[in-house]
């Protein structure tokens, strides 16, 4: 098939272009001026800006794709600029997701997989919830609501049920591996190792894991079905903070996370993380199984959560 990847400089961009290329498939890789020269080898490059909607819509239509995958994000600021990282990822998640979708219709592209989060559910009181779980759009910080809403405008406008595009949406739970923030050297990663991610007592907030290698492998089923609807891509073994964090610590080599009290974690870690360590809930992967056909290469983050 034809396939046109947007976003194919990411974490999971790029090595989805090298395993759909693989399988024999014609890949255009969709990169930004800027990022040309990080772009993976592909059949084509088609440079243009997402958010730029008339370049977009010339850019694309010449490349005559008849999947399109939308990996675009920008939280390679995060490091640097995390407010812009998130203002900029809801941009593309909302404007830029349009414009895709309206690319993809004058590019008579009859199939779209879209990249999302499934970590962005309400907090009802399940630890693991499935994809009709509602989202947590009046979560009580700005930002993660801002998020959620995003996330909620993406899913909309690719599930839209439009018989000539069909729409897919990946789910993915938190991605650890190769340059996310749960390398040696991301974020995340960083904080364990200096002894700055402590632990909130009881730690009963659910994490659900994915390697970067099983989110490639998620999408390349995907841009092979005919399914529909929105997938969490999780691994089998959604994990309290008490049993992942020391892990991921002892992983590392990094000395254990010291325990806090679970009232002042939102001032010590800032409103997400204190979500994640105490409140969030995990995602079921049992759909992305039965009706996508896909599951897991690595079922549980200890067999690589810590590890490059």
């Amino acid at each position: 098939m034809r396939i046109l990847v947007a976003g194919a400089t990411g974490v999971v961009g790029h090595p989805l272009v090298d395993a759909l290329r693989a399988r024999g498939h014609q890949v255009s890789a969709l990169v930004r001026e800027e990022s040309r020269a990080r772009a993976p080898e592909a059949d084509a490059i088609v440079v243009a800006d997402a958010l730029d909607r008339e370049a977009l819509l010339a850019a694309v239509t010449d490349v005559r794709p008849e999947v399109v995958v939308h990996q675009l994000s920008a939280l390679r600021l995060l490091r640097d600029d995390p407010p812009e990282a998130f203002a900029q990822t809801a941009r593309l998640r909302t404007e830029g997701t349009a414009n895709l979708l309206a690319a993809a219709r004058a590019a008579g592209a009859r199939r779209l997989v879209a990249q999302s989060i499934a970590f962005a559910a309400a907090p009802t009181g399940d630890p693991v919830v499935d994809e009709d779980a509602p989202l947590y759009l009046d979560a009580p910080d700005p930002g993660w609501a801002a998020t959620v809403r995003a996330v909620a405008a993406l899913e909309s406008q690719v599930l839209a049920g439009e018989p000539e595009l069909r729409g897919l949406v990946l789910r993915y739970g938190a991605l650890y591996g190769p340059g996310t923030a749960y390398a040696r050297t991301g974020g995340t990663g960083q904080r364990v190792l200096a002894g700055k991610l402590p632990l909130p007592e009881g730690g009963t907030g659910i994490t659900s894991f994915l390697h970067v290698e099983d989110a490639v492998g998620a999408a390349v089923a995907a841009v092979e079905s005919e399914a529909t609807g929105a997938f969490h891509i999780t691994d089998d073994e959604p994990a309290p903070a008490a049993q992942w964090l020391p892990h991921f610590a002892h992983a590392l080599d990094a000395p254990p996370p010291r325990t806090v009290p679970a009232a002042m974690a939102p001032r010590l870690l800032g409103w997400f993380m204190a979500h994640q360590l105490t409140s969030a809930a995990g995602a079921s992967n049992a759909r992305a199984r039965t009706e996508l056909g896909w599951k897991p290469v690595r079922p549980s983050w200890r067999d690589g959560l810590g590890q490059e």
